[in-house]
């Protein structure tokens, strides 16, 4: 039996994809790793039959047509045995010893006859340049050692939501509630941690710094340059989120004030990315997606408009514009992003 199945979306990833896959080997045969191709153009696909054809009983190669990260999460998904699963990116890598640690919590429910739809592990900002990486934990929000759901956390800190990096699904929950992530689009990593959570009924958390998160590169996503080219992506996502649920109709109240938090940070993220760019048009649709907030959830519009980081983002001039994007730099430097 396969433990976890990880997938590894590459995009012409020859330069770093075998730090990511040799970082999973250490699981064995507990785990499945599932290279997909994503019709690269240098030796992606040659490295990945290799690794095929020298792990036959845990690396899956397959090839595609270029449809986007979010596409080769979907393909990876669709070829997934394990009973749970996992993304690594191909410029990212996992700590070895965490890595032991989480399948030995794994084995353990297994030896119980238990499973949970939700493992959630800490995960470290790589910077380059960074001598003390920042950590994000989740100590004071979920107990740990033990089965809970969503009545049982703590309150996140501004810094502290759930991302790609920190989440492992079961994978029969994701195939269940149909998790399908949009073609040709960034920023979908915001989709797939935030579209299974009401169907997430227990959570496990473990405490180790299991994923690395690289940033450094000029061409990756979350490079602000790239982030104001690719805004109508970002506004894209964010509705698309806006569009998923009723939030009032979120029956749990943690869940649904949690969820009320994450498309606060969206709203916000894809607010001062078009503040940042400084282009009139770019401020004419911060102001048709708050628009669009509000036609589609009103009451959910009020709860984030009225808030402190709503506030921030729509301080009125370009005095306020400033404030806005004051608070953004020095947030940046205290967590550590793009």
């Amino acid at each position: 039996m396969k433990y976890i199945s990880f997938a590894v979306p590459c995009f012409n990833s020859e330069a770093y994809m075998e730090k990511a896959v040799d970082s999973i080997l250490v699981g064995g045969e507990d785990v499945e790793i599932i290279i997909v191709n994503d019709g690269s153009k240098d030796r992606t696909r040659e490295i990945a039959d290799q690794y095929a054809e020298k792990y036959p009983t845990i690396i899956k190669a397959v090839h595609q047509e270029n449809g986007g990260h979010g596409d080769a999460v979907n393909t990876g998904l669709q070829h997934a045995a394990g009973k749970y699963f996992k993304v690594v990116d191909s410029d990212d890598w996992l700590d070895e010893e965490a890595l032991k640690a989480l399948l030995q919590v794994i084995r353990g429910l297994e030896g119980k006859d238990q499973e949970v739809d939700m493992l959630v592990s800490n995960y470290v900002y790589e910077k380059v340049g960074i001598k003390h990486k920042k950590v994000v934990h989740y100590r004071n929000v979920f107990e740990q050692d033990v089965i809970f759901g969503w009545s049982d956390m703590g309150r996140f800190h501004v810094d502290q939501y759930i991302l790609m990096h920190s989440v492992t699904y079961r994978t029969d929950m994701l195939k269940l509630c149909q998790l399908r992530l949009p073609r040709h689009t960034f920023y979908v990593d915001n989709i797939y941690v935030y579209y299974p959570l009401p169907y997430v009924r227990s959570i496990y958390y473990i405490d180790v710094d299991l994923y690395r998160y690289f940033i450094g590169r000029d061409d990756q996503s979350v490079n602000e340059k790239n982030m104001i080219k690719r805004a109508d992506q970002q506004i894209f996502v964010t509705k698309s989120m806006i569009n998923m649920y009723m939030l009032k109709q979120i029956p749990n109240k943690k869940l649904r004030q949690y969820m009320t938090n994450y498309l606060a940070i969206m709203m916000t993220v894809s607010s001062i990315i078009l503040i940042r760019s400084k282009l009139q048009e770019n401020l004419e649709k911060k102001r048709e997606l708050w628009k669009y907030l509000k036609m589609k959830d009103y009451r959910t519009y009020v709860k984030i408009r009225y808030g402190i980081l709503g506030q921030t983002m729509n301080l009125p001039g370009e005095p306020g514009r400033k404030i806005s994007s004051m608070v953004y730099n020095v947030a940046r430097r205290i967590i550590g992003f793009n």
